[in-house]
Formats: C-alpha cells, sequence, structure tokens
C-alpha cells in the first residue's frame, strides 16, 4: 500500500494548482469553432477583429481574473488562442477607441460605475497581479475611450480585511 508524505501531499496539491491557473484545456491549432465550443461551453461573447474573421471571448466574469480570447479564420479553424487581461493588451487600449473595439481586445469588464462629475462610465478589469491592482477604462457619453489608468482593486482591501493580511 503506498504510503503519502508531507512531499508528496505538497507536490500533488502544487499539480492541481497549476493545472487550476493555466486556463482552458490546450486545443490544437486549426481545430474547428465547433470542437472549442464543445470543450469550453457557451461563449461569453463573439466579436469580429481583424485580420481574423471570428473571435470567441470566454469571460472570467465579475471576479475572474482572465478572459480567454479564441481566434478563427475564414474557414472556422483555430488560428490563435490567447489569455487577454494582461498589461500587455491593456496597453493597446487608446484613447479614441470604439467600446466594441475595446470589448474585441480586452473583453467583457469586471465592473462597471460611473464618474457623475466627469460624465464617464468605468470599466474596470481585474487581473493577475502581486500588486492587488485593476485596470480601468473611462468610456466617455458617445461610447469612446476618453482615458485609461490603473488603480486599486477594491476587492484586495476586503479580501486583507477578512484575513487580517496588511491590515493593522
Amino acid at each position: 500500500m503506498a504510503r503519502w508524505s508531507f512531499s508528496s501531499s505538497f507536490a500533488l496539491a502544487c499539480l492541481l494548482a497549476g493545472c487550476a491557473l493555466a486556463g482552458p484545456r490546450p486545443f490544437p491549432m486549426g481545430s474547428s469553432a465547433e470542437s472549442i465550443v464543445q470543450g469550453m461551453g457557451r461563449p461569453t461573447a463573439e466579436h469580429r477583429m481583424p485580420p481574423h474573421v471570428r473571435r470567441l471571448e470566454y469571460s472570467g466574469g465579475a471576479y475572474g481574473r482572465h478572459t480567454w480570447m479564441f481566434d478563427f479564420d475564414a474557414s472556422d479553424r483555430l488560428a490563435a488562442a490567447e489569455q487577454v487581461r494582461t498589461e500587455a493588451h491593456f496597453g493597446a487600449v487608446r484613447a479614441g477607441m470604439t467600446a466594441e473595439e475595446v470589448r474585441a481586445r480586452i473583453g467583457l469588464p469586471s465592473t462597471t460605475w460611473r464618474i457623475a462629475w466627469q460624465n464617464q462610465i468605468v470599466w474596470s478589469y481585474r487581473y493577475e497581479t502581486p500588486f492587488c491592482k485593476w485596470f480601468m477604462v473611462g468610456m466617455g457619453p458617445d461610447g469612446r475611450v476618453v482615458d485609461t489608468a490603473y488603480g486599486p482593486d477594491p476587492l484586495c482591501d476586503r479580501e486583507n480585511v477578512r484575513g487580517g493580511v496588511g491590515m493593522p
């Protein structure tokens, strides 16, 4: 009979945690859009974004820190797959972009809120970072990006209060 030691239990925990952090199961390039939907479920949204014909979005939701985009070519075959809630992708969001252009690049925001005195709706995106911050996109009344910024994620403050971490 096999015995579990601390080191084997730790190794198993690390393996399981790694699998959870790695994202969706890998799909080979050239997979059909239908096989992706069968494997991943219904997408959060679908976009059209050049040079690809079709982009399926799988958002992590309000508390998620990852959004996966699957890009398909004219034959509806997988051409690219990537996690887009990263600072590199956020850096591509520029003033003047439309709401749909932002959604096609980085997906649904974690939350939205209004700044009345600036007449803006702010889209906030949680993402994987050790610094407890989120990315924010200020949308003007015309539905275009006015500004972008990083700020403290209020969820982290709540987690710190509950866990007693970093609070006096």
